[in-house]
């Protein structure tokens, strides 16, 4: 067995921050004082990789999460355990299908995620994108993915629940639109602007110009786990509910926390950013229809490269 350990910068607050991207804004001009990437606190990945599989830990200050991802047959076994919780999920690649499931490690009643969960999952999560995709195997990608998914949970969704997806149907590949001036990813010569990342909550409709953003997809700006947005010049922040407001950085439209291992871009996970990027927070309810439709995008799309 080959064993990893990785020290990973862990951001305190949770949001869709990019890891990587450019402290200069779109125009050129450096980024505002504490535009900058929050430095969070260290945690330790230990990974080792098992016959079927990955299995390890993670520890971020007083927190500490277990988990073990393995191959069974055609499927991929994970599990994951913090906080007292147990979070489960079996997933069948070939079907496009996996179940998924959290409850109280004590009594196996049914729980939620909370904010501190999701914290502490947000942190494995940036951690395991450290590591190379042939370094995690198959079961490690999947185990990352799931990670991802339920570091963004919103408490108001169940964590038992039947995730499908089928490319068309499922999901809806945008990977053409992650580029700008011809490259996945740094500076924008010329834009590619995709049409709008929408949401609908308590401001009304997807139809609303206020609830529609156009976007630049991809990894190509970061600022204090933010995005530019134009308003009389680049301008590090978010738009509150703004009509149809241009905005590119941290990776939008990616599943995902910010920029992480998978270059997946996709409608739903665009509709999700639109969400939690336009005044809502990432586990608000408004966000709920957003979040599950993304959910088998980020499990099952492939990469756009």
């Amino acid at each position: 067995m080959n064993k990893l350990k990785v020290l990973a910068a862990v951001t305190s607050a949770l949001c869709l921050a990019a890891c990587g991207g450019s402290t200069r804004g779109p125009d050129g001009a450096v980024a505002p004082s504490g535009s900058e990437p929050a430095a969070g606190a260290p945690g330790t990945l230990d990974l080792v990789n098992t016959a079927g599989g990955v299995e390890g830990s993670y520890a971020a200050g007083e927190g500490r999460i277990t988990f073990r991802s393995a191959a069974v047959g055609g499927d991929v076994d994970i599990q994951v355990t913090l906080n007292g919780l147990v979070l489960d999920a079996l997933v069948r690649p070939a079907d496009g299908v996996s179940t998924m499931d959290g409850f109280a490690a004590a009594t196996g009643t049914d729980t939620q995620l909370v904010d501190q969960d999701r914290e502490l999952l947000s942190g494995l999560y940036q951690a395991l994108n450290a590591v190379s995709r042939e370094a995690l195997g198959d079961a490690g990608v999947y185990l990352r993915r799931a990670v991802g998914l339920w570091a963004q949970h919103p408490t108001t969704v169940d964590l038992r629940r039947l995730v499908m997806g089928d490319q068309g149907r499922g999901y809806t590949m945008l990977c053409s639109y992650a580029k700008c001036g011809g490259a996945w990813t740094g500076s924008c010569g010329t834009y590619n602007w995709y049409s709008y990342a929408k949401h609908d909550c308590n401001w009304g409709g997807t139809s609303v110009v206020n609830n529609q953003q156009i976007a630049q997809l991809g990894d190509h700006y970061s600022c204090s786990g933010d995005e530019w947005y134009w308003n009389n010049g680049w301008v590090c922040g978010e738009p509150d509910h703004w009509a149809r407001p241009y905005v590119v950085g941290n990776c939008f439209g990616r599943c995902g926390g910010g920029c992480g291992g998978d270059t997946q871009y996709t409608l739903d996970a665009t509709n999700h950013d639109g969400c939690v990027r336009n005044g809502h927070a990432l586990a608000s309810l408004y966000c709920d229809d957003q979040f599950t439709a993304a959910s088998d995008d980020e499990l099952f799309a492939p990469d756009c490269y």
